[in-house]
């Protein structure tokens, strides 16, 4: 035992070993996830692989061979599983923040329709495997509505370190997660029942956890919107960080440990708490202020995950393993693509969202523990089971960074309607602007107060289509597409300025411009100041480089607010503004006589 070895006669052996373990958790954090991230690891895959090696069921049950391992490897996971479960917590209060009860409402669909039917279709298919199996009813039952939920801890914040939480796949995996998390309700309630003999009724044990369940909720949305506002208005007004700090960690775990007694995940509570902070002022600095803990503890949680992980079932049934593996994976991704498809979700999001979710979740681990205690389920077969979890649970980041590699199906053209296509009149002179969004739309409208006449065109029908509805007066059309710019006007075009954001389209529109009126105005917009040589260079007459403008923008403000006169700043903004210009056109220049001076002497050939 680790007690035998770090352990002192005054009875201090198990501080020692709960901070030992700590200690080789952060090291974890603090050295290898880093190393592995420079060489393009990702941390969740790092995480979860230290876990696995560092573990009791990796390099942890070798200690009694090699004893200098006690300080490697975590012995007793009991140390850092809490810390962990707060990292779940922590990730969800901060998704919750981000959201709105409006916005949730706008998911209900989703949660209850699409979730809801993922996890019953999905767990009465896993169940019909376990009774095929050779299993009785009701321990298939246990391990397939267990392995029908997914982890919302590594899903979620693989989507949130990819910015894609408010996207298709995000929405989608989200609203799906939020109802697996209610599922569990249910599940506990069912494996309860079923280890007590069935004594009790069912019906009556599933209201008493609903009702337990609804005051919970109902306490926290009680506390939140009559208590949270005036608490954190006091706690601001101190001016103290820690204090801060202290009544956000207090609220979080507070809700959670609520939802925990009634039956429900931590995580949810502190959810629901959340919704309520977002309705707040302070929900912003809690974000900021919170964000550190989420991060370190969630990489705890995942090492745990990795904890779980037992090699040894790969030695003892390696076709079984890989066989329960890859058939849940396949099994509970195309259930749920069919299932998005069935709810008009586009092929390419429920074909990623079903991969994400293919995996089991975390509450496997909890429910078929719980089942082997209560003798529901033998041994040897949850073994089996967990060990197949944690290991597509390892898979998802991997199953992930496939799904994005997925190929896009080619959208249809959709029919554009006639009227909204532009055909320039004879002797009809206009400035021609490409592109219709924000930076389009200030600019016709500027156009328009000054009297220059002008034709927008942009290459979204809907939008198109939607603006004309709002009274302004745009065409469709694909400004890159030579007979489109003839059929604007381009012959006879005073001006063309370019306002859309893809750096590829701008230089093509800038080029085939150019081509055809060698002595047309062409004022583009560019990416940075690179773009805006390379535009030069193509022969546009002014570039505007995004970068720039908001750095003069940003200047000619502080000037002002700083007590510097209007006219002044005005002035040295517009000279600043032309030197870069100037330098810019400069360097076009320069790069054109060097490539011309390389093509002629690549043409004469060596001597």
């Amino acid at each position: 035992m680790r007690t035998n070895q770090r352990g002192d006669a005054l009875g201090e052996t198990n501080t020692i070993e709960v901070y030992s373990d700590i200690l080789v958790v952060l090291g974890v954090a603090g050295i290898i996830v880093p190393a592995l991230r420079r060489w393009g690891v990702s941390p969740i895959l790092s995480y979860l692989g230290a876990g696995a090696a560092l573990g009791p069921l990796g390099l942890g049950s070798q200690i009694g061979n090699f004893p200098f391992l006690y300080w490697f490897t975590v012995v007793n996971p009991n140390s850092v599983a809490e810390l962990g479960e707060l990292g779940v917590v922590f990730l969800l209060f901060l998704i919750g923040l981000e959201l709105s009860i409006k916005r949730l409402v706008t998911l209900r669909r989703l949660v209850f329709g699409l979730g809801g039917l993922q996890v019953v279709v999905s767990g009465a298919a896993l169940t019909g495997v376990g009774v095929t199996a050779g299993l009785a009813p009701t321990p298939a039952a246990i391990l397939g509505f267990s392995l029908a939920l997914s982890s919302t801890a590594i899903v979620l914040e693989l989507l949130a370190g990819q910015g894609r939480l408010t996207s298709g796949v995000g929405r989608l995996s989200f609203a799906v997660l939020l109802a697996q998390d209610l599922a569990v309700i249910p599940v506990i309630v069912f494996i309860s029942i079923a280890g007590d003999g069935g004594g009790e009724s069912v019906l009556a044990s599933i209201g008493i956890a609903l009702a337990k369940a609804g005051v919970a909720i109902g306490a926290i949305v009680l506390f939140g919107r009559f208590l949270l506002r005036p608490m954190f208005q006091l706690v601001a007004t101190s001016l103290s960080t820690e204090l801060f700090i202290a009544a956000a960690l207090f609220v979080i775990i507070g809700a959670g440990l609520l939802a925990h007694a009634a039956g429900l995940s931590m995580a949810l509570g502190a959810f629901v708490i959340a919704l309520m902070l977002a309705e707040t002022a302070y929900g912003k600095a809690i974000e900021v202020a919170i964000e550190p803990f989420k991060g370190l503890l969630l990489g705890v949680f995942f090492f745990t995950v990795g904890m779980k992980i037992d090699f040894r079932e790969f030695l003892r049934e390696p076709v079984a393993l890989i066989g329960v593996v890859l058939g849940l994976i396949a099994l509970k991704t195309l259930i749920f693509a069919g299932l998005a498809a069935a709810f008009r979700a586009p092929w390419r999001v429920a074909v990623e969202t079903a991969l994400l979710l293919g995996p089991a979740g975390e509450f496997a681990f909890v429910s078929i523990g719980m089942a082997v205690a209560l003798h529901l389920l033998p041994a040897p077969a949850a073994s089996l089971v967990l060990a197949a979890a944690a290991v597509t649970m390892a898979l998802t980041p991997l199953l992930a960074m496939a799904a994005r590699r997925l190929p896009k199906k080619p959208a249809a053209p959709a029919p554009v309607d006639s009227s909204l296509m532009f055909q320039a009149a004879a002797g009809d002179r206009r400035a021609i602007v490409v592109g219709h969004g924000r930076v389009g739309k200030v600019v016709t409208s500027l156009l328009a107060e000054h009297g220059v006449k002008f034709v927008s065109i942009d290459h979204d029908a809907v939008s198109v289509a939607r603006d004309r509805r709002a009274g302004r007066l745009v065409y469709f059309g694909d400004a890159s597409d030579p007979k489109v710019l003839e059929a604007i006007g381009l012959s006879q075009a005073i001006g063309v300025i370019v306002t859309i954001s893809s750096r590829k389209t701008i230089d093509v529109i800038v080029e085939r411009v150019r081509a055809v009126r060698p002595d047309v105005l062409i004022v583009s917009r560019a990416r940075d100041e690179e773009h805006a040589r390379r535009l030069y260079a193509l022969g546009a007459t002014d570039a505007v480089p995004e970068t720039i403008e908001a750095s003069l923008q940003l200047s000619e403000a502080a000037l002002v607010g700083l007590g510097v006169s209007a006219g002044l700043t005005i002035a040295s903004i517009h000279q600043k503004r032309d030197d870069f210009r100037r330098i810019l056109q400069l360097a076009a220049k320069q790069a054109g006589r060097e490539e011309t001076h390389a093509v002629k002497a690549s043409a004469a050939g060596p001597g």
